[in-house]
């Protein structure tokens, strides 16, 4: 889970994880993450989950979480 709080309350994003090779951790299900988000589109319109799923999915891909997740697990083990 990513979580970050803000002047105007608090926003998180999580999402299923699997270890497919010894350090090596990937989404589950790319399209599948569960937020308190909502995103709107150019002209504010409110996205629909399809599209918000899209862009969700990038936004995770591009938060440095696979590192903390291998490390929780050798710390684990």
């Amino acid at each position: 889970m990513w979580s970050e709080h803000l002047d105007e309350g608090e926003a998180g994003l999580a999402w299923d994880w699997i270890e497919i090779a010894d350090g090596v951790v990937a989404m589950a299900n790319p399209l599948c993450v569960v937020t308190n988000l909502r995103l709107v589109g150019e002209h504010g319109e409110l996205l629909a989950a399809r599209e918000s799923a899209l862009h969700l999915s990038r936004l995770v891909c591009q938060l440095p979480w696979q590192d903390e997740v291998c490390r929780a697990v050798q710390e684990a083990a």
